[in-house]
């Protein structure tokens, strides 16, 4: 343990010394100290906020709605978000789960034709001592111009950096005693090593936000903005960040979020599966709320999805404020002349074309010989470099609509699929992978959460399934992972004994997981206080992992 200043730090993971030099020097400790001591305690406050917002729901039964305390706000045409700098102008495809650990994709991210890159120390990261150490210092080689055979990073596609949520701590630093929040960790460093240069190229510093659930929480990353600002001596409103609402209550507030990060605002982002998930979150327990099987009733064209994108649009519009989609996961086959190609291909496009004729000025894709042809179809159906002009008068959103929950049951095929993915998703953090490939398509923590709170919802309710009237039990979801085994053993290539105890314990984490009386609020939080996972890192940190996702399959 490294001791600075009131700072203690783990030292490196092994083979990992020069990055862990380079990034941790005594300025940027002092900086680090500094921002944490300074926000630690309105971190707390929201976590807070967030758990009596819970109980308050729990205890009156009511329903989330537009607030009236913030009305003036909705209420006054006048404000507009700040613009933004010319290189998010454009924001018509984006990479989206790039693991920044993962150097190789990293770098052919950074030759990409993209708009941007979705450097995600979130969802499509896990959070091991090596991978944000890694993570972090690639991000710097990459600001740096230290890859070779590598644009400078003013000709690259944009770095959108998305640090950890407010849910997630860094274990390997406390100060003052504590252990820190995870996303001032990713936050303060990318920033402190990163910002001038970024700027100075008109390049950033652009972030992404992940999991604010409502407008105090955009406050408080609004008020760390102007703090860093000032502290690095960066002009006020020079970060950018786009909010993802991946949160029920959040769809509520949106106007709020933009009017407490007006400054610094790149727009809102709307994604399917988290957001799904938090429905399960806040309401999992009443029946009333019962969530079909997403793989074959639930998408972005039902209405409690597609009014939620449509009010997160005209929010956006009517406040100057950029709107994008979610990612595209589906992965192209390599044969590009074959029918499953076609098929692929045909289904992303009818799925994006929804989105941008919803008036979204951009989305993301996971595989990379996507973005030409997404390029393409922005470019056929929209004009110019967005659609801001695209204001959605025509609709109007009510809270009816955000909470109506799709009609449909539950099946058998996706109870087998959610179990398969919850484990999977298990099974990759404890081999220290943010994500990995299931039948075709990527999976990362939005779709795990989604997964595992259909089961726990399932099993709560004790739903039947539409093909024989079987109820969802524990025994019954045990009994299923049992049978699926084989089929998990060849997703992650199953090699050796120790391939098979690992796969074995998730299995065992799902279960422990989907059993609990209260539902784990979030999966990543469960794990990452979780003793499986914290002793299975000190595995991780001893060896060079093999950072390319299994499974592609």
């Amino acid at each position: 343990m490294l001791v600075h200043q009131g700072v203690e730090l783990e030292t490196p993971p092994s083979g990992l010394e020069r990055e862990f030099h380079t990034l941790f020097n005594s300025d940027a400790l002092q900086f680090l100290s500094e921002l944490i001591s300074t926000f630690q305690a309105e971190v707390d406050k929201v976590l807070n906020l967030r758990v009596l917002r819970k109980v308050q729901l729990d205890l009156t039964g009511e329903l989330p709605g537009f607030l009236k305390d913030t009305a003036h706000i909705r209420n006054d045409p006048s404000w507009r978000v700040s613009p933004v700098p010319d290189r998010l102008h454009c924001r018509h495809v984006d990479v989206g789960d790039l693991s920044p650990c993962d150097t190789q994709r990293l770098i052919i991210g950074l030759k990409s034709t993209a708009q941007g890159l979705q450097i995600d120390f979130d969802d499509g990261n896990c959070p091991t001592y090596r991978n944000q150490i890694k993570g972090i210092y690639n991000v710097y080689q990459a600001v740096h111009n230290q890859f070779q055979d590598v644009p400078p990073i003013s000709q690259a596609p944009v770095l959108m950096l998305r640090p950890r949520a407010w849910n997630m701590v860094e274990h390997n630093m406390m100060v003052n005693g504590r252990e820190v929040p995870g996303p001032l960790f990713d936050f303060g460093l990318l920033m402190f090593h990163n910002a001038k240069l970024l700027l100075q190229n008109q390049s950033g510093p652009f972030f992404y936000l992940s999991k604010v659930e409502s407008y105090m929480e955009a406050r408080l990353w609004s008020q760390i903005f102007f703090w860093t600002e000032k502290k690095l001596g960066l002009p006020a409103g020079c970060i950018k960040a786009t909010v993802l609402i991946e949160c029920v209550l959040a769809s509520f507030e949106m106007e709020e979020i933009l009017y407490e990060l007006k400054e610094h605002s790149a727009g809102l982002n709307c994604g399917i599966w988290d957001y799904s998930a938090s429905f399960v979150n806040k309401f999992g327990h009443r029946a009333d709320f019962l969530l079909p099987d997403r793989s074959k009733y639930v998408d972005m064209e039902k209405r409690f999805l597609h009014s939620y994108m449509d009010l997160l649009v005209q929010t956006c519009h009517r406040r100057g404020a950029l709107a994008t989609g979610g990612m595209a996961a589906l992965l192209l086959p390599r044969d590009k002349e074959s029918d499953l190609y076609k098929t692929v291909l045909r289904t992303v496009t009818r799925l994006k074309l929804l989105e941008i004729r919803a008036g979204v000025d951009g989305f993301m894709v996971y595989d990379m010989d996507l973005i030409e042809p997404m390029q393409k179809l922005f470019q056929l159906h929209s004009h110019g470099q967005n659609q801001l002009l695209q204001l959605r008068e025509d609709i109007t959103v009510t809270p009816e609509d955000l909470l109506t929950m799709p009609a449909g049951g539950v099946t058998l095929y996706g109870l087998r699929y959610n179990i398969a993915v919850g484990v999977l998703f298990i099974e990759a953090w404890l081999s220290g992978r943010g994500h990995f490939f299931y039948l075709g398509k990527v999976e990362d923590s939005a779709t795990a959460e989604i997964s595992r709170s259909q089961v726990w919802q399932w099993i709560r309710h004790q739903v039947r399934l539409e093909d024989d009237g079987t109820v969802v039990t524990r025994a019954l979801v045990s009994s299923l992972a049992e049978g699926l085994m084989e089929d998990l053993k060849a997703a992650i290539h199953c090699q050796t004994s120790r391939d098979k105890q690992r796969l074995m314990t998730a299995v065992s984490v799902f279960i422990e997981i989907v059993q609990k009386n209260v539902f784990p609020e979030f999966l990543t939080t469960y794990l990452n206080l979780d003793h499986t996972f914290l002793s299975s890192q000190s595995q991780h940190e001893n060896g060079q992992p093999d950072m390319v996702p299994k499974a592609r399959l």
